[in-house]
């Protein structure tokens, strides 16, 4: 198997060829990968990532709307704002990724202000070059991962502010009723065009969970959300059946996760360990349901030892076994304060593992070492280069 067919068999709890890393830089951690490796390839060509993601093309139309009219306010740094309008400032040089948002909705009070916002017309677009690069990906032998995250609720809250939102919801408003329905209508545009130009997993997702609750109650995911994800969910599925769904959400979801799979979910993600348990999880939802992610970013990747990081990734390789169900990998972004030997360590464990087995081994009957699985079709990984 090369590494697409590899990793959506994992995904589809088929088995697998070898483990696959898969991890993401923030800036400065790119620029200690080139220091370190010295190489002049991409972080995820040098550790052969398995996936790479494509977004949705830009509407051409937004880009000229004038958004300041939307905030009463001058705004201290520098700011973006993005298709939607939602403004993003500038934060410090030390956190450059990071941006505090603001939302142009925040002082609607009317329905008509909501309805006669101006939101992307996304099948409006031209997705002639997403399609090359989608095709691309899969030359390569890699999958493609379309980055649909905040699909729902997340974009309602960042346009309308969380607050105003909930309180509208709550109050049964209209406002919150049709905002909900709009960005639900624009988000099966996006997942059924993914879907149709041949992406392999879409990433849909939103935070509804906080370190050890939810951020709302049971009742309100399943009128609010729930039905709205399984539209947008049927619209890529209606077109290409056998397309992965991964949603995320941080924070702990368990009350959910049968809402989850009802709604058509195939993978969640991350499954933070300081939230969750994933053993528990894999015990109870693991015949219904594959993961990404539990290495956790918020204690192991930063401030575990090598040793640590190692052990941490081959338990829960073990415990999803050998029918896989598991793309084991950081929870999120890998932040300044994580070593480069904790992400060195991470990929060492994901060659090391070998079905079946608890030790610390390479499975050299079903890999070979320093060959490209991508190039050359081998079963394995390049363990020289780390």
């Amino acid at each position: 198997m090369n590494a697409r067919e590899n990793l959506l068999s994992i995904f589809r709890r088929q088995g697998f060829d070898y483990v696959p890393s898969q991890f993401y830089l923030c800036p400065s951690l790119c620029e200690v990968f080139k220091q370190r490796t010295g190489s002049d390839l991409s972080y995820q060509d040098y550790f052969e990532l398995p996936m790479r993601e494509v977004e949705f093309p830009s509407v051409a139309a937004q880009q000229s709307i004038d958004w300041g009219r939307f905030y009463g306010q001058e705004f201290k740094n520098t700011v973006t704002f993005d298709e939607w309008g939602i403004a993003h400032e500038s934060g410090s040089k030390a956190a450059a990724h990071m941006t505090r948002m603001h939302h142009p909705m925040a002082s609607f009070d009317s329905l008509e202000q909501i309805q006669s916002y101006p939101y992307p017309d996304f099948a409006a677009a031209d997705t002639t070059e997403l399609k090359k690069k989608i095709d691309s990906v899969h030359s390569r032998g890699l999958a493609v991962y379309a980055a649909m995250e905040c699909t729902i609720w997340e974009t309602a809250w960042y346009l309308r502010d969380m607050t105003r939102l909930m309180m509208d919801m709550a109050m049964e408003d209209e406002k919150a009723v049709w905002l909900l329905d709009k960005i639900t209508e624009l988000a099966c545009v996006r997942t059924s065009t993914f879907a149709r130009l041949g992406a392999d997993v879409i990433r849909v997702g939103d935070d509804v969970g906080m370190q050890s609750s939810l951020m709302m109650s049971e009742d309100f995911y399943r009128s609010f959300l729930k039905p709205r994800l399984a539209r947008v969910i049927k619209a890529a599925k209606d077109i290409k059946p056998d397309i992965i769904i991964q949603y995320h959400t941080c924070g702990y979801v368990t009350p959910l996760i049968n809402d989850f799979i009802e709604a058509g979910i195939d993978v969640l993600n991350p499954v933070q360990p300081e939230c969750m348990s994933f053993k528990e999880l894999h015990s109870e939802f693991g015949d219904r349901l594959s993961f990404s992610g539990t290495v956790g970013t918020q204690t192991t990747m930063p401030f575990g030892t090598p040793e640590e990081v190692k052990k941490v990734t081959l338990q829960n390789l073990e415990i999803a076994g050998e029918k896989g169900g598991l793309l084991c990998c950081p929870t999120h972004l890998l932040e300044p304060e994580v070593p480069w030997e904790n992400i060195v360590a991470y990929a060492q464990a994901c060659q090391e593992f070998a079905k079946g087995s608890n030790v610390f081994q390479i499975a050299k009957s079903r890999r070979v070492i320093g060959t490209n699985p991508v190039t050359k079709g081998a079963t394995g990984v390049r363990a020289k280069r780390i």
